[in-house]
Parts: structure tokens; C-alpha cells; sequence
């Protein structure tokens, strides 16, 4: 999708329609999400800290993140897409790989294929996306980058040959900033340039990621579109307002995200068996803490308490600049356990009757309506 968040703004007040929008966070501290291409050229672009965006474009129009809205609008637009295809790889809330091979007795060549998808996203939705059409996901991938906003870009087979050499190094994904200067110290620009090296020195510079690189070089690329890609961990974290070393100040922000990511477990019907806390201090460094359970959970009051606990685990030794919880090693939740014979077994059942009615108030009132006494 042509920016994502951004697009969805203009579409819900058309009064947006040819202004600056930027989506993001609202305090000082806060990062770009999203920017609409009226303000891409001033210069600012995701992830820009929003004090430099509003320098860089003041009369810019600058947003909140709506999650929920911009979540509804991306569910449609699979349902669009399900329409196609059954093999659909979600990769984010505004981006999916599809593999349409054998659908051209249904729908026609490839072109009309998206040509229709694109369609029906513009009228259904209101919004424009774009689209790559190639042999493989990688070639895919840099095709929908091409010609942005509202592109469409084929690569057929017989034009990979040509195509690849003359493709900026930047434009492969994965291929960082730091990543970027290694490659262009070797004068590497190209990914022509590529082939100027064997795959044991590119593997040797750069890891496992060079052994990729010699094989994008050569438009080579294995993986499949897996549709339903079950998440590997469900998370939630955000930069505080300001840097802080208290420690209450700490327990509540980590508490709120436990219990934020124990409602998604429950909302997905997943239950997870390791709990880490993330701390980025002001100096940029970070650290994790993690505890993993005998059995997987999916309760508020265990999660946080976890998270609280490895908090606590060990000294603060500069102030905190980001804090956050994650949940891994999912699996799905079994039916509501029965009353247990013994008291911490129906404890345990009580605390997720608890969460249970708790969730039930929020789908119906709202998140903030309700939240948990602590002990």
C-alpha cells in the first residue's frame, strides 16, 4: 500500500487531500510511522524523529497512530486479495506477497491480474497500492518499489538478465546502512558489481547475508510465498516521554504493556512460554531479560508480574529511554481449563475468568475503559 497510514488520514477527511501528512507519535520524543509523498518531499521520511520532520516541514499536517482504523482498512484489503488467491503472505499491516501461479484460466495473464486487484483496492477502499510482478518474491519485492505511488512493475524471465545489474545495491532488501558502506568500500554500487566476487568472499565480508547476496545477484531466490505464517512473538513497547531511573515510574509502563500483550495472546487464542523485557537506555544501548515457563500462559496478572520481576532483576545503570514486553515460544491456547481440586489450580482458573470478562468490557466499551487493580 502507497503510504499506508498516511493515505488512510486523506481518506477518512478530504480536506488532508494534497497537504503534508505525517503519522506518528505525538510527543517530543516521538518517530515518524508513516509519511504521505507531499511531505517525502521535504524530506522526511519513517522512522525520522518527529522534532526533525516538523523542522524540516513546519506547516506539515502531523497526526496520531490510529492502529485500530489502519488495522480495518488492512483487513478489507485481504479479503480483496483472498479473492485471487488463496496463497497470501502477509508480511505487515500494508504489505503481502501473492503467488497467482495456475490462476490465469480464472483471471488472465498476470497483468490483468493486478491490473484487477488494483481496481478493486481503488474503489472498494478509496486507496491506490503498488504492485510487482515477477518469477520470484525478491524480484517481486524491488518491482513494487519501483513506481511508487500507484506503480506497477513486471519482470519477466527473460528480463532478469538484463534487469539486475543495473539495480542500485540499496534497492535489495536487507541491505542496511552499515551493510551499504561495506559493500561500496569494495566499490561495489551495483549489483552488477556483485559478480566481481566469489560467494566464500562475499560470505566472508558479510556473513550469511553474502551467501543471499550471491544468490540475488543472480536473480536467484527459493523462498515460497507461505500463506498464514503463524507470528513467532507478540509484542508491545514505546519510547517514554522523558528519560527516567524510576523504578514506579518503570513497574507501570511495563505492567501496561504486559497486560496489553496478554489481550492480544487471549484475542488470537495463542498462550506463550517465555516473557522478555526490552530496556533501551539514553546512551542507545539496550538489554533483554527473559524467563521461560514450564507452561505457557496467556494471563495478565502472570505476564506482568513476570515482567515486573525482571525489571527488578539487577540494577538500572543509566536512565531509561524505551521500555517494552514480548511474548515467545506461541502455541495454541487449549479450551478453558476446568475447576482444579486444588487452590492455586483454581486460582488460576479464577484469574483467567478475570481476563475473560475483562476483554469482553473492552471489545464492547474500548480498551481504556477498564484495567486491573494491582495487589
Amino acid at each position: 500500500m502507497d503510504a499506508f497510514f498516511a493515505a488512510i488520514e486523506v481518506l477518512d477527511d478530504p480536506s488532508l487531500a494534497g497537504k503534508p501528512v505525517i503519522v506518528g507519535g505525538t510527543t517530543k520524543r516521538g518517530v515518524v510511522s508513516t509519511a504521505n509523498y507531499e511531505a517525502r518531499r521535504f524530506g522526511v521520511h519513517s522512522a525520522m524523529p518527529v522534532f526533525m520532520a516538523k523542522k524540516k516541514c513546519p506547516h506539515g499536517i502531523f497526526l496520531p497512530v490510529r492502529k485500530e482504523r489502519y488495522a480495518e482498512v488492512s483487513r478489507k484489503i485481504l479479503d480483496i486479495l483472498k479473492d485471487f488467491t488463496p496463497s497470501i503472505e502477509q508480511v505487515s499491516i500494508d504489505e503481502a506477497y501473492l503467488d497467482i501461479t495456475g490462476t490465469e484460466e480464472l483471471f488472465g495473464r498476470p497483468e490483468k491480474v493486478v491490473r484487477r486487484i488494483k481496481d478493486r483496492i481503488r474503489k472498494e477502499i478509496g486507496l491506490t497500492c503498488s504492485i510487482g510482478v515477477a518469477p520470484n518474491k525478491f524480484l517481486a519485492k524491488i518491482g513494487s518499489d519501483m513506481n511508487k505511488p500507484d506503480g506497477l512493475k513486471i519482470i519477466l524471465a527473460n528480463d532478469v538478465e538484463e534487469f539486475l545489474p543495473r539495480l542500485p545495491v540499496e534497492k535489495i532488501p536487507g541491505v542496511g546502512k552499515r551493510s551499504l558502506e561495506r559493500l561500496q568500500r569494495y566499490g561495489i554500487k551495483m549489483v552488477g558489481d556483485l559478480g566481481r566476487f566469489s560467494e566464500e568472499r562475499l560470505s566472508k565480508e558479510l556473513g550469511n547475508f553474502g551467501h543471499r547476496l550471491h544468490e540475488l545477484a543472480k536473480g536467484a531466490d527459493a523462498s515460497s510465498v507461505v500463506a498464514h505464517a503463524e507470528a513467532k512473538s507478540i509484542s508491545s513497547e514505546g519510547t517514554l516521554e522523558s528519560d527516567t531511573g524510576d523504578l514506579s515510574v518503570l513497574k507501570g509502563h511495563i505492567a501496561s504493556h504486559a497486560k496489553r500483550v496478554a489481550w492480544r495472546l487471549r484475542k488470537e487464542g495463542l498462550k506463550g512460554g517465555t516473557i522478555t523485557i526490552k530496556i533501551k537506555f539514553s546512551d542507545f544501548s539496550a538489554i533483554t531479560k527473559s524467563h521461560t515457563f514450564a507452561q505457557p500462559t496467556d494471563s495478565s496478572k502472570t505476564i506482568s508480574e513476570t515482567a515486573v520481576k525482571l525489571l527488578l532483576n539487577g540494577p538500572l545503570r543509566v536512565k531509561v529511554r524505551l521500555i517494552g514486553v514480548a511474548v515467545s515460544n506461541l502455541e495454541k491456547s487449549a479450551e478453558d481449563a476446568q475447576l482444579g481440586l486444588f487452590e492455586k489450580e483454581q486460582n488460576k482458573v479464577k484469574e483467567r475468568k478475570v481476563d475473560q470478562a475483562m476483554d469482553k468490557i473492552r471489545e464492547k466499551f474500548g480498551t481504556k475503559v477498564i484495567t486491573r487493580g494491582e495487589d
